[in-house]
């Protein structure tokens, strides 16, 4: 049995914590707000993140972040993108040294355009960082539904300890060395769910979505291996599986949420009353800033941000798309 520590009690977090708990693990969920811990507690399940599901007997909750981190071989970190630097800073003395971090969080950080185990690595300096990402609605997993998400770390034996440690008969762990790829894979996929959300919310059909899922898995790619990531990894489980899954279910919040700016709110009437972060809006402006920096062109995500901060309206960015200077398919 294995200490583990998930820190990030939302649908996500509560989720691998669940499999953790599942698997044997003495496993403890760090919770910022106090009805979720009692909730988890008296119940088996997260009212507030994850209602409806039933969580392992043996899945613990608390908001003591020093309680949970103490003595745990597996740190799995699942706050918002936003939240993640202050989340790991605030326990970072209560982190053991010899411990494996997973870092399941997904997106790029606004004012270093840093990519989440990177933020990690800073904050826990000499730690083996793994990045988690992958195809994976969280209640389809709280479900046992059949997933598959990828592993990835510089250092092979942290990947395999996360792939070991949660690996089961419905939840499969893959592994790779690709960490950037890994980490703009399942960061970028949200931006592309806007966009699809967008077409879908102007009443647009499926060859839209087909053509905006694949030119941008495109712009994933290039910008990927502008930043040393190995193309391969876009036409995997972190690339397009992910893309695909966020940009086509019913479930994605931020394909949700991009029906809604097509049907003409603003961003902040979309966000209004939800729970749960949409990070395509969160990580939309960094993802443009960090291509402008390495000189990577990514028409889609500029359209989406225009269109969710400059109030350009949806339908002429999707006209401004298909007016672009024609071209080959594949770059040269």
């Amino acid at each position: 049995m294995t200490r583990a520590a998930v820190i990030g009690a939302g649908a996500w977090g509560t989720a691998l914590a669940n499999v953790l708990a599942a698997n044997g693990h003495d496993t403890l969920l760090w919770a910022r707000e106090a009805d979720v811990v009692e909730s988890i507690n008296a119940s088996h399940v997260n009212e507030r993140f994850l209602a409806g599901f039933s969580l392992d007997a043996t899945l613990r909750a608390t908001a003591d972040m020093a309680h949970a981190l103490g003595g745990a071989s597996l740190v799995v970190y699942a706050p918002p993108s936003h939240a993640l630097r202050s989340v790991v800073r605030a326990g970072a003395d209560a982190v053991p040294g010899s411990a494996t971090i997973v870092v399941a969080s997904k997106g790029i950080e606004k004012d270093s355009l840093s990519l989440m185990t990177d933020v990690v690595a800073g904050e826990l300096p000499g730690r083996s960082v793994v990045a988690f990402s992958g195809p994976s609605f969280a209640a389809e997993v709280a479900v046992r539904q059949p997933t598959a998400v990828v592993a990835a770390a510089t250092r092979p034996a942290a990947a395999a300890v996360a792939q070991e440690l949660l690996s089961n008969a419905f939840f499969r762990v893959y592994t790779s060395d690709d960490v950037v790829g890994v980490e703009l894979g399942g960061s970028l996929k949200n931006v592309m769910a806007v966009a699809t959300g967008i077409a879908e919310g102007l009443g647009l059909g499926f060859n839209s979505r087909a053509a905006l899922i694949t030119r941008g898995l495109a712009e994933m790619s290039r910008l990927g291996v502008a930043l040393g990531a190995k193309e391969r990894t876009f036409a995997g489980l972190a690339g397009l599986g992910d893309l695909v899954l966020t940009c086509t279910g019913s479930l994605s919040r931020n394909r949700s949420l991009g029906v809604e700016i097509g049907k003409g709110k603003t961003l902040e009437e979309a966000l209004a009353g939800r729970e749960t972060v949409a990070e395509g809006a969160v990580s939309a402006a960094s993802a443009l800033a960090l291509a402008q920096r390495e000189g990577v062109e990514m028409p889609i995500i500029e359209a989406v941000c225009r269109t969710l901060f400059d109030g350009y309206p949806a339908r002429r960015s999707i006209e401004d798309l298909m007016g672009r200077e024609l071209r080959p398919e594949q770059d040269r």
